[in-house]
């Protein structure tokens, strides 16, 4: 189906909004009146700005406060619609939006909000025009869909139909089902806008709150599949309303924006893009940094080795179990510090992830790549890491291992490497269990793209997107939410910090797992490299669990945090911090699908108080 963007959805000027649209492929928009009156183009000039970008004008809005009024008032409210009606031929638009009335003088009146509306249609017919009347879900007297219905029923004018807006049908609890009972040649327009769950006066709730399909708690799906069964054809059309995006950039929210209608028009059956292809694992992690000395001795403390290096770039490949970090000096900057720049996510058919991201409006990203490089496909995710597909060391498939030189290793005494070997390539500690895998991956986004992110996760790469949880903060709250695949062997943790920030402040952090927490801790904190832990959470954590005195001792010993719920134990401890990249440690049971959230304010607190220490 046809797609559109409102273009109060988006920010910056009428040319700007326009050029954002067309560059993310939207068929048309909705052009809201104030985007005209503040524009410097006349009515003429913005047809065919439009045109030349090959946008369609599809609706003007909108009109207020029309209908159910006093005479002498509707004589007024219909000599301002002849103004509008011409300007919208001048425009080259057929469809006006009348929104149902909130003014005060409007009156309980359903026969005269027909009577007048029906007089409204006729005017608009004479220009050309077509009115397509609303229910606002705080409307004076009509706030339903099937309301609005009844009244243009009614009218009986056959320039006079409905404009269903999925917010104002579904925050109103109707269910969605009843739009498909309706006349689809009376659906001249549907509108489209999800929201989050909230308990707040309707009013404010659409005016900041609302967001893309898909980003909400909403079921805009089957409104779109019931207006469809209604026999709606015309545009899939997005309204939003929404503090963050009136302030972001105007081309990034656009792609976000047709994302999630590709997605939506997936999710209702409307249309196949490539099928999903969920990663079933984490190939690598992978870090660029100017300096490489205070990164390599965290992963010397972890128990990494430097175990190769790339054919033709400066980048190490740093190894343990069945985790593989990349430390890359190539293209960092002393302004950026150390930053987890880059996931490899492992896939069973790269090929079908790359085109069903292209798909989905994220384009595989040009790589600098010598004729002897592996062909790896990567897109870049809303805050710029970039997500390679791997299949690592499958026969048959180009495999990310083959760019990379093993390195001669050989045995030492730990923490001594043997003679005439980098002691880079000597494990730190060889005494019981060390780190078996990537357990999670924690990525702060811009305060901007958090949903955008949500949304990116869930639909190119085919995670389950998890609840958002608030976590306090010492500053403000932290919002975060979980994606993971089917299996929770790709699990990443998005959050958004308390207040807008430079980028360069948004902490990530790269979680690896072990069998054995306690051996890993003790290296760490023998390195000097161990978050430590205020003595107030172990009295606290001694009241909340039965736990052995002696395992409780150990726990605040080497800095270990604990959860637990019906599924089993967390235990977790973090690195200390360089700049804003840090390692957390975790030994999970297998029944345990958290993230040990409960002791996120302690982290937190944990790693302010250390920062402020070395200030």
């Amino acid at each position: 189906m046809r797609t559109s963007i409102a273009t109060v959805s988006l920010s910056g000027s009428l040319t700007e909004k326009l050029a954002a649209a067309a560059r993310a492929g939207f068929d048309g928009v909705e052009l809201f009146e104030n985007d005209l009156l503040a524009s410097p183009l006349t009515p003429e000039e913005v047809r065919a700005r439009a045109a030349d970008l090959g946008l369609a004008l599809y609706l003007y809005q909108p009109m207020r406060d029309v209908e159910a009024v006093p005479a002498e008032e509707f004589a007024r409210n219909l000599r301002r619609a002849a103004h509008k009606f011409r300007l919208m031929r001048r425009l080259g638009t057929d469809t006006v939006l009348v929104c149902s009335s909130v003014a005060p003088t409007a009156v309980d009146d359903d026969a005269l909000a027909a009577e007048q509306l029906s007089a409204l249609a006729g005017l608009a017919q004479e220009h050309g025009v077509r009115v397509a009347y609303e229910a606002l879900a705080w409307g004076r007297h009509v706030s339903t869909y099937d309301h609005a219905w009844r009244v243009v029923a009614a009218a009986d004018h056959p320039a006079l139909g409905l404009c269903l807006d999925s917010f104002h049908i579904l925050a109103r609890g109707s269910a969605p089902e009843g739009v498909a009972a309706l006349p689809g040649e009376k659906i001249f327009f549907l509108q489209l806008a999800d929201a989050p769950m909230l308990a707040m006066d309707v009013l404010q709730w659409s005016r900041h709150y609302r967001c893309f399909p898909g980003q909400g708690g909403l079921d805009v799906t089957g409104l779109v599949r019931a207006a469809v069964r209604a026999g709606y054809r015309g545009p899939l059309s997005l309204e939003v309303f929404n503090d963050v995006f009136r302030q972001a950039e105007a081309g990034s929210t656009a792609v976000d924006a047709r994302r999630s209608l590709v997605a939506l028009q997936e999710a209702a059956g409307l249309g196949a893009p490539p099928a999903s292809v969920a990663p079933t694992g984490v190939a690598f992690a992978e870090l660029v940094t100017p300096d490489t000395e205070p990164v390599t001795g965290l992963l010397r403390a972890l128990g990494f080795a430097r175990t190769a290096r790339h054919a033709s770039k400066p980048v190490d490949l740093w190894s343990q179990g069945e985790a593989r970090v990349l430390v890359n000096t190539a293209s960092a900057t002393r302004r950026d510090g150390l930053t987890v720049a880059a996931i490899g996510l492992e896939s069973p058919d790269p090929a079908a992830a790359a085109e069903r991201a292209e798909t989905l409006l994220a384009p595989v990203l040009p790589r600098r790549r010598a004729a002897e490089d592996a062909p790896l496909d990567a897109v870049a995710a809303p805050d710029g890491t970039e997500l390679f597909f791997c299949a690592t060391d499958r026969p048959g498939l180009p495999s990310w291992t083959d760019d990379f030189r093993p390195l001669p290793h050989r045995a030492a005494d730990p923490p001594n490497a043997a003679p005439g070997e980098s002691p880079d390539q000597a494990p730190y500690q060889d005494s019981g269990p060390g780190i078996d895998g990537v357990d999670h991956l924690a990525l702060t986004q811009p305060w901007h793209q958090f949903d955008e992110a949500a949304l990116f996760h869930r639909t190119v790469l085919g995670l389950q997107a998890h609840g958002s949880v608030d976590i306090a903060d010492p500053y403000g709250l932290l919002r975060s939410r979980a994606v993971t695949n089917e299996d929770g062997s790709v699990r990443i943790a998005l959050a958004v910090g308390p207040a807008p920030t430079d980028d360069a402040a948004r902490p990530q952090h790269v979680a690896l797992a072990t069998r054995d927490i306690v051996a890993v801790a003790r290296r760490l904190r023998d390195a000097g490299h161990l978050l430590r832990i205020p003595d107030n959470y172990y009295d606290d954590l001694a009241a909340q669990f039965a736990l052995d005195p002696d395992q409780l001792a150990t726990y605040r010993e080497f800095g270990i945090l604990y959860d637990r719920d019906d599924g089993g134990a967390f235990r977790h401890c973090y690195t200390t911090a360089v700049d804003r990249v840090f390692f957390e440690i975790v030994q999970r049971d297998p029944g345990y699908l958290g993230f040990g959230a409960r002791n996120a304010p302690i982290r937190l607190a944990a790693q302010h108080a250390r920062h402020a220490a070395h200030l």
